[in-house]
């Protein structure tokens, strides 16, 4: 016997008593829960259910043998044990030899059950009463039949491969016509199925999904247009019938019961439907009868989270995509109803599937796609509007997300210096869609946190004025050449909306007096390109090398600076403080025109001036009458709230410069739209001829 391991001997002095126990434990306890009802496997159940028929067949047995002795006189009697017979023993040695061992068995038994008659006549008895077949007992070879059994399936399979398919139903416009009669009078469920099953083919007609095996066939097209109209109003109308919902504080709920739960399951199944047809909106008509048909059955669909899911990401796609505005109004209409009445199941998917849906469609920017931006932009703000708490959570988090880009680019460094260097990584930052996500959270909290509609309320939006402007001045100022001056305009624009609508005041002058001492300024232009077009601000971020140190765009930035100054104090045009914000641009204004040599900007920084100082000397006459201290905010704020802003003449001045400035976009987008529509002409044309050459070369070859 080998040496005994340190470790063995540990192991059975301090573990080997509580392992030993704890296995005998687990033994019980499985056992325990074998004999547990619904623990024992199908073998286990079969052989139970076995055992307890043979049980009773015994006590039958027993009950009938020895009704009228007891056990021990039947015993008393002995038993006689049958000799073994010599034929059936011969039998059994050569039975896979030899062919005529069946015989003798049937003899034998034959022999052996006529005894049993003579002997036992009550056991006899009581064989062919209850086992009758044991009597007529006679050999066979499970082989015999073999050859027999396999020709019967043969001829099954033949018979099956023979039957003909089930017939479809060809549906007609009689037929959807007795459907709508049927499903005003007297509809069940049986009637919504097949209406349903019937919708399924006609959607999904033009669809990859196969649509043989459907039980009806479409190809009548009256009866395709009758079945959508059926479909879309009568049968939304129908199931409200059958299985109402209530409706309570402005939203619809579902009553429980079993023809709720049963109309459930049809609306899950047509929703498969309604959904591919809301990805094949193309007009407004339809567009609205689809929608309008949705909403009324929305309060069945609430329950089923993915189809919900799926229907918001749909509705959402094509309020992103659609060239119809009237489209677009179609399916913002029904997002914001929809979110009002069923806040909780519904306003949060929404809030961050349209975000998600506007910063995707956003990545290419041009004139002819930014009025529908604009467009989504004030649609999705209103969205937040809805529940600004929950409008604050959804905002938070994305804000803080457009800041950790902001830091991380900041922070960039380089693999060889170490040192930071965000021009690396300007790229994560200077794009259409992060700046479009700046411009969209200025919007909502435009949109929100206006005081005209808090009325003396905060609203918790209110929170994120600081984060957003610090994040916006932060990307303004991220990369201070003259290339990204477009963005850093973009940006001022929004911040300056934001001023005006949230009663904040933003420092944004110190972001324009930062052009005046660039390059762009600074340096002579270039003589050479200046047949060029006039720089896009509007739809551009980013200033193209044919450009750079250009005239053109030298021009470009003047027009802007001078735009956006006289924007920025039309906001304050009618502030009491209007003098001493304004004092200090007015000098610096002054000093920059002393040392330029840019006639054409000078001359229109001086008009600029001019007009800032006419309307100080505008508020300095107004105040010289006030008697209220500077401390008394309820008196400043309602300083000059009988005079409109329009009527200043800074104010006056701005108005005249918008004016000038939609008219020059009005012509801009007449001229697209006669592009647009020459193209289309061109096209037609097109098509025409190569339709001409085709039945030219078809009479050719005749």
């Amino acid at each position: 016997m080998g040496k005994v391991s340190k470790a063995t001997k540990k192991f059975q002095s301090k573990h080997l008593k509580r392992t030993l126990d704890q296995r005998k434990e687990n033994k019980a306890h499985k056992k325990r829960i074998q004999g547990r009802r619904g623990n024992k496997t199908d073998e286990e159940k079969r052989a139970a259910a076995l055992t307890k028929e043979d049980q009773k067949l015994k006590k039958s047995a027993k009950e009938e043998v020895f009704k009228d002795m007891s056990v021990e006189e039947f015993f008393d009697k002995g038993i006689e044990i049958p000799k073994e017979n010599k034929k059936l023993k011969k039998a059994k040695k050569d039975k896979e030899n030899d062919d005529d061992n069946s015989s003798s068995e049937e003899e034998d038994m034959a022999t052996q059950m006529a005894d049993l008659s003579k002997n036992d006549p009550e056991f006899y008895k009581y064989l062919q009463e209850n086992d009758k077949d044991l009597l007529d007992f006679k050999g066979t070879n499970p082989l015999d039949e073999a050859d027999e059994d396999d020709d019967d399936d043969v001829e099954k399979l033949e018979i099956n491969e023979a039957e003909p398919e089930i017939a479809k139903i060809d549906l007609t416009l009689k037929l959807v016509k007795k459907w709508k009669k049927d499903l005003r009078e007297t509809p069940n469920l049986k009637l919504l199925r097949n209406v349903v099953n019937a919708f399924k083919v006609a959607v999904n007609l033009n669809k990859d999904e196969n649509v043989e095996d459907y039980k009806y066939t479409v190809t009548d097209e009256k009866a395709f247009h009758e079945l959508m109209f059926v479909v879309l109003k009568d049968l939304p109308q129908v199931i409200q019938k059958m299985a109402p919902y209530k409706n309570s504080k402005g939203s619809r709920t579902l009553a429980t019961g079993t023809n709720v739960s049963k109309i459930s399951s049809i609306v899950k199944s047509h929703s498969a439907s309604l959904l591919v047809l809301l990805g094949d909106i193309n007009n407004t008509e339809t567009a609205a009868l689809v929608l309008h048909s949705v909403d009324q059955l929305l309060p069945y669909i609430l329950s089923y989270r993915r189809i919900l899911k799926e229907l918001i990401k749909i509705v959402v796609e094509v309020w992103a995509t659609a060239r119809d505005i009237q489209i677009q109004i179609a399916t913002f209409a029904f997002l914001h109803n929809s979110s009002k009445e069923f806040k909780k199941s519904m306003l949060e998917l929404v809030l961050k599937t349209t975000y998600s849906t506007f910063i995707k469609s956003c990545r290419k920017t041009n004139v002819r796609n930014m009025p529908l931006i604009n467009f989504q932009k004030n649609s999705a703000a209103e969205l937040f509007g809805i529940d600004q708490v929950l409008g604050y959570q959804v905002g938070f988090e994305y804000i803080r997300q457009l800041a950790i880009h902001l830091r991380n680019t900041m922070n960039a460094t380089t693999k060889k210096t170490g040192k930071t260097n965000p021009a690396e990584a300007y790229k994560i930052v200077y794009n259409w869609q992060f700046c479009h996500s700046l411009d969209f959270w200025s919007r909502v909290l435009s949109f929100s946190c206006n005081p005209e509609k808090e009325q003396g309320h905060e609203s918790p939006l209110r929170q994120l004025i600081y984060p957003l402007v610090q994040v916006t001045l932060g990307v303004t100022r991220l990369i201070p050449t003259p290339q990204f001056f477009p963005l850093r305009f973009y940006l001022i624009r929004s911040l300056i909306r934001l001023s005006q609508n949230t009663s904040v005041f933003i420092p944004i002058f110190p972001l324009l007096s930062e052009i005046l001492t660039s390059t762009a300024f600074t340096k002579t232009t270039s003589k050479k390109r200046e047949n060029l077009e006039a720089f896009d601000f509007d739809h551009n971020i980013k200033c193209t090398q044919a450009y750079l140190g250009t005239r053109v765009y030298q021009e470009g930035l003047s027009e802007q600076f001078v735009d956006l100054l006289s924007e920025y104090f039309a906001l304050y045009c009618k502030s009491v403080a209007f003098p001493e914000l304004v004092t200090p641009v007015i000098i610096s204004l002054r000093r920059y025109v002393k040392t330029s040599k840019n006639v054409k900007f000078n001359k229109q920084l001086t008009n600029i001036v001019e007009k800032l100082n006419q309307n100080n000397t505008y508020i300095q006459e107004k105040r010289s009458d006030v008697e209220f201290s500077p401390s008394n905010n309820a008196e400043v704020n309602r300083f000059l709230n009988d005079v409109a802003w329009e009527k200043t003449p800074l104010g006056a001045y701005v108005v005249i410069q918008r004016e000038i400035k939609e008219e020059k976009a009005k012509m801009l987008r007449e001229s697209l739209e006669e592009e647009d529509r020459e193209k289309e002409e061109q096209a037609a044309r097109e098509a025409e001829e190569s339709d001409n050459m085709e039945d030219v070369d078809m009479s050719d070859s005749e």
